[in-house]
C-alpha cells in the first residue's frame, strides 16, 4: 500500500540540500548531549491510554537525533517515549535485534503494557524489522515506523564496505535475505516513510517495504533528505498520527517546504 501527500516545492533538490545542512549542523551540536543512555523511567502506575515508544536511531549515531520527535510524540501527555542507544561499535544487526528484544520486554515489564511501537530511523528501522519479522517480535511489536530505513538495501558508499554492519545492509547480503524470506502471520503494522531526496538510500526506494506477507503503507515524503526525515515538523505529526491509530499517515498540504506522499 502506498500513500502520497503532494506539495508544490521550487527547487526541490536545492531546497532539501539546504534543509539537510541545516539539519546537519544542529545534530553535530546535539549529537554530545545523546552519547549517554537514557536512564528508563516508568510511569507511576499509570495508563496513558496508548502502548509506549521506542525510538532507535541509525548508523554511527545516538538518541540526540530525536529531540524533536521524542517531544512531538509525548506532547499531550497520553503516550510514554523513550530511546535506545545501542552500541556504536556494533557489528552484527542480528545482535543489536537481540538486544532490542530484551529491550522491549523490559519496557513492557516496567511500564505494566503488553505491547509496544517501535520508531527507526536509517539503521534503526532495519533493526525494527529484523526483530518484529525474524524474532517474533511482532508480538510485542503493535507498530513499526521507519524513517529512510534501507529494507532491500542500499549501494551507497561502497567504500564503506570493510566495515561489517555495512555490508550487512547490502542487496544481496544474509541479512537482506532473511528478511525477504515468508513472514507469514506477522501481527505488526509498518509503515515506511520514504524520500527521494534520500542520499542514504540507493536506490531512494529501497526505503520501501515490499513484502508480501507485511501489513506495510509507504509513506513518500517530497523536498527533504535523510537526517531530516526524523526532524521535519510535517513527517513528526505524520508520525504522530500513525501511532494514533490505523488511518493513513497522509499529510495535509505544507505550503512550499515539503511534501510526504
Amino acid at each position: 500500500m502506498g500513500v502520497s501527500i503532494p506539495v508544490p516545492v521550487s527547487g526541490a533538490a536545492l531546497r532539501a540540500g539546504v534543509l539537510e545542512a541545516v539539519v546537519f549542523g544542529g545534530h553535530l551540536l546535539l549529537y554530545p548531549t545523546g552519547i549517554r543512555s537514557e536512564k528508563p523511567a516508568g510511569t507511576g502506575g499509570k495508563d496513558l491510554g496508548r502502548p509506549p515508544v521506542l525510538l532507535l536511531h541509525g548508523f554511527s549515531d545516538n538518541r540526540s537525533v530525536f529531540v524533536l520527535l521524542r517531544r512531538t510524540l509525548a506532547a499531550d501527555g497520553r503516550r510514554h517515549v523513550e530511546t535506545y542507544n545501542y552500541s556504536p561499535f556494533t557489528v552484527d544487526l542480528r545482535v543489536t535485534a537481540r538486544h532490542l528484544a530484551r529491550r522491549v520486554e523490559e519496557l513492557c515489564e516496567r511500564t505494566g503494557q503488553e505491547r509496544v511501537d517501535l520508531v527507526g530511523h536509517s539503521l534503526g528501522g532495519l533493526v525494527g524489522r529484523y526483530y518484529v519479522q525474524c524474532l517474533g517480535g511482532d508480538a510485542r511489536v503493535r507498530t513499526l515506523v521507519t524513517l529512510g530505513s534501507p529494507h532491500s538495501g542500499t549501494r551507497v558508499a561502497p567504500f564503506m564496505d570493510a566495515h561489517p554492519l555495512v555490508r550487512q545492509i547490502r542487496p544481496g547480503s544474509a541479512v537482506i535475505a532473511e528478511l525477504r524470506a515468508p513472514a507469514p502471520g506477522c501481527g505488526t503494522r509498518c509503515v515506511a516513510f520514504w524520500s527521494e531526496f534520500d542520499e542514504l538510500m540507493d536506490p531512494t526506494e529501497t526505503a520501501r517495504i515490499e513484502h508480501p506477507d507485511l501489513h506495510a503503507e509507504n509513506v513518500q515524503v517530497t523536498g527533504i533528505g535523510h537526517l531530516a526525515l526524523a526532524a521535519h515538523p510535517a513527517v513528526m505529526a505524520a508520525v504522530r498520527r500513525t501511532l494514533d491509530g490505523p488511518a493513513p499517515a497522509a499529510l495535509p498540504s505544507l505550503g512550499d517546504t515539503a511534501s510526504v506522499a
